[in-house]
């Protein structure tokens, strides 16, 4: 037992001797002591080094508290990925306030609403994305001019003239508990009003350490490439990361593989992060055939299921993948598919099929991630048994701000509901089938869209895909497949029925195959909320 007394001063002194609180902050706080000529990040021809790259960390948080930012504030930025978005991690939480990063291909509608919603007190904005936003919407606002081809707001101070009224100076500490909030990411909204999730400094600092823990980056040679938006879930905690091993950041404006391609070997990169769709364009592009790596390359991959085609071509180009999964409302990723050594000697399809699971905790999580039923029962560990993923533990949320109802029904029964659904191998490994609102129910029968996904996404000339039910009369529903062909391949929808009816069950092949573009998140999703609507608009989802 933790004597009474002991647990209370534990609570409220911060000065303890054998306790501080936990906050990414700290991660900045070292480097720049340690890497005192070590270059922290890079964008096109600039370069700081962690002493500087703090510095304006701290101006920026001198000029917030100046210009009447109160403790709790928050602080929402409009950007695309470059320098100013990754100071915000650090400058706006040192300054006592609560960062707000937007999706900026979000409608001005949508950003309107999180402004308001937030009650954001202060708003910097890229000038790109100057249109979305109106004048007057919050009581402070600061243009951030990058790209010059853009006009910022007219009649807004400038950022770096922002941050001329801040000292480079350390400033008091204004964290009071470690479960203070230090970031509020909103969902993507599709199936109503977004909702903001909180996280806090601990929950932060924790999930910045497991990642690189996670993709093997805790030496401070590790050179970390922007693939990944920093406004989506703090681009999985990496805005803190990078800076826990002293590793170098290397900011990216806009995701192209080209230009990834470059960056790579110019920089020697050796871990980036993204949806399979960003790996998928990587791995396809002609200098991918070009590539040796001189250094190893350890990439993320999250945001969907990644087909065991992309995996087996990462692995041929010798980059190392770790697969793995969260929702926003799980700081990005909670587990990860731990590699075996037993699974060394495996063929590289099957290697690819291991690796394709959603896997286990990450080491921070303490808690197992579980599938489990409506009655919140373990469903059976026979890899065929679906129930839904729920976790819990040091990278879930705080909950929704503001939103007491739905932080309730997220955590019914002690855990974090998901809506995804999985099942639960022998080996502890959880691997997913679908959300709950995407699996079909053709006559009866569940049909899980990601394993129809894998083999679609088999045939030699299929780039990329997505399966989602569509109306028919007897059977209720049935799968249809959207492809995007690979450059100068050609195949026809009936070639890539026949292909899948001979790889799976003829019930689960699709029915219908459609051949063009896939409408995606900015985050590199595929939005199968848009192919849904347009094939059953007008007619009421009949499921037997």
């Amino acid at each position: 037992m933790i004597d009474t007394q002991d647990s209370e001063l534990r609570t409220q002194n911060s000065e303890l001797v054998y306790y501080s609180h936990l906050t990414p902050l700290a991660f900045l706080e070292r480097s720049a002591y340690v890497f005192r000529e070590k270059t922290a990040v890079i964008y096109g021809d600039r370069r700081w080094t962690y002493p500087e790259f703090q510095a304006r960390c701290r101006r920026l948080a001198h000029a917030l508290r100046k210009a009447g930012l109160q403790t709790g504030d928050r602080v929402a930025f409009l950007c695309a990925n470059i320098p100013p978005m990754l100071e915000a991690h650090f400058g706006v939480p040192m300054a006592g306030g609560v960062l707000t990063a937007i999706n900026f291909r979000l409608s001005a509608g949508e950003i309107g609403y999180i402004l308001e919603h937030s009650g954001a007190r202060f708003l910097f904005v890229d000038s790109e994305f100057a249109s979305l936003v109106k004048p007057g919407q919050v009581e402070h606002m600061v243009n951030v001019v990058d790209d010059t081809t853009f006009d910022p707001l007219p009649g807004h101070q400038d950022y770096e003239r922002f941050l001329q009224a801040g000292e480079a100076t350390p400033l008091p500490c204004f964290l009071e508990n470690e479960y203070d909030t230090i970031s509020i990411n909103y969902t993507s909204g599709t199936t109503g009003r977004p909702k903001g999730v909180m996280y806090h400094h601990r929950g932060a600092y924790l999930n910045a350490l497991g990642e690189t823990i996670t993709c093997h980056a805790t030496d401070a040679g590790v050179v970390y490439l922007w693939t990944l938006p920093m406004f989506h879930c703090n681009g999985w905690c990496w805005t803190w990361a990078f800076a826990a091993s002293g590793a170098t950041s290397v900011c990216l404006r806009k995701y192209d593989p080209a230009a990834a391609w470059d960056l790579i070997e110019q920089q020697g990169v050796t871990n980036m992060c993204g949806a399979p769709t960003v790996w998928i364009a990587l791995a396809n592009h002609p200098r991918a055939k070009e590539f040796k790596p001189k250094r190893a390359v350890t990439v993320q991959v999250a945001g969907a299921p990644p087909s065991p085609t992309i995996l087996s071509q990462m692995a041929a180009l010798g980059i190392r993948v770790e697969h793995v999964y969260g929702l926003t409302e799980t700081y990005g990723p909670h587990t990860v598919c731990q590699w075996q050594e037993q699974w060394d000697g495996l063929a590289p399809e099957e290697q690819a099929h291991k690796r394709s699971r959603q896997g286990v905790s990450y080491v921070i999580a303490n808690d197992h991630t579980r599938v489990v039923d409506e009655n919140m029962n373990d469903v059976p560990a026979d890899g065929q048994t679906m129930g839904e993923v729920v976790m819990r533990g040091n990278n879930v949320m705080k909950g929704y701000f503001a939103n007491p109802e739905a932080t309730a029904a997220a955590f019914r029964g002690g855990w974090f509901h998901s809506g995804d659904l999985a099942v639960m191998h022998p080996d502890g490994y959880i691997e997913l089938r679908d959300r709950a609102k995407d699996i079909i129910i053709s006559g009866g029968e569940n049909i899980s869209t990601i394993e129809v996904e894998q083999v679609v996404a088999k045939h030699p000339a299929v780039l990329e895909c997505a399966v989602i039910g569509v109306p028919d009369e007897y059977w209720g529903e049935v799968p249809k497949a959207f492809v995007v062909l690979k450059p100068e391949a050609s195949a026809t929808a009936e070639d890539i029925v026949a292909f899948c009816r001979d790889s799976i069950a003829h019930f689960k092949a699709p029915k219908f195959v459609e051949i063009g573009e896939l409408p995606k998140t900015s985050t590199g999703k595929i939005q199968k909320f848009v192919l849904r609507d347009k094939e059953w608009s007008g007619r009421e989802k009949r499921i037997n």
